[in-house]
């Protein structure tokens, strides 16, 4: 079925006059006819009919340009969004931890807009772990990621951009909350609420625990850190987690590692040799451009 051709019908159907309608769309009245006459027999119904000099729409026609209009009207807009991709518009479909969500992703979304304020870009944003994340990514539900990096990912580049420290948190009436830092090894006779074996902290924190030569009494595992700091504060037991802006407002006292020394980094991930949309593009440049770890 020719688009042109139900691009004619529609206008035929609004002037119900040839002459007009060929006028309209700068086309011969043969050629506007011809072209009705094949949507027809196409169809094999009448779409229009003679009332007097003019034309009308016959029943079947007014079913088929409702259709007809709604099925442009959406090709079109589809036409239009990919057209301000192509410009370094549209939309950018962004997955982060959950973590970065109260100040870097605000701070990289905020001076990418005013750098670029001349463009109209929509940010659609999702959180997950760092598995989910990436599962997003090769499914292509995301332009990019950032999270942890992952081994044995040979379709996605990590790039590096930033990094946080891990601290400890304890209850404000806890026997450590006198302390500025601490070593690993002297958290190891309280209580610990620690990540899930799902988040990518876990192996990092398991590790950390094998370096102070013991592993404490866990008592909770789960996947998110203000979760983990909201049982902290009620007595539940500490935690290793990571140092977020959130914690400064929360009833718990954070603590410096002072051994083993370690810092969570974090990187911009996205699929190697795939197509993104010009914007999607520019967005990327701007975070490795703008990496804290320069």
């Amino acid at each position: 079925m020719n688009l042109y051709h139900l691009r004619y019908f529609i206008t035929l159907a609004h002037l119900e006059h040839y002459t007009k309608a060929a006028s309209e769309l700068s086309i011969t009245q043969p050629s506007l006819s011809h072209a009705i006459a094949s949507l027809e027999q196409e169809l094999g119904v009448n779409l229009f009919e003679k009332e007097g000099r003019n034309i009308v729409l016959t029943k079947y026609g007014h079913m088929f340009l409702r259709d007809v209009e709604k099925s442009i009207e959406i090709l079109d807009s589809g036409i239009k969004t990919l057209k301000a991709a192509g410009t370094g518009e549209g939309s950018i479909d962004l997955g982060f931890l959950q973590t970065l969500g109260t100040e870097l992703i605000p701070e990289l979304i905020q001076g990418y807009k005013s750098e670029y304020s001349d463009r109209k870009v929509n940010f659609n944003l999702y959180t997950g772990v760092t598995r989910e994340l990436l599962n997003g990514l090769k499914n292509k539900k995301f332009d990019m990621v950032i999270c942890s990096k992952l081994s044995k990912e040979p379709s996605i580049e990590f790039v590096p951009i930033a990094y946080q420290k891990l601290v400890v948190i304890v209850p404000k009436d806890h026997p450590l909350s006198i302390r500025h830092s601490v070593s690993l090894a002297e958290t190891l006779e309280y209580p610990q609420i620690i990540f899930s074996k799902q988040s990518s902290l876990r192996p990092i924190i398991d590790e950390l625990f094998d370096i102070a030569g013991d592993y404490p009494e866990v008592v909770y595992e789960m996947e998110e850190d203000q979760v983990i700091a909201g049982f902290v504060s009620k007595g539940f037991g500490i935690a290793i987690v990571p140092d977020i802006q959130i914690l400064d407002t929360m009833d718990v006292k954070k603590i410096d590692i002072s051994s083993p020394n370690w810092q969570r980094i974090f990187y911009l991930a996205f699929l190697k040799n795939k197509y993104i949309s010009p914007a999607a593009q520019t967005f990327k440049n701007y975070i490795i451009e703008h990496s804290m770890l320069d």
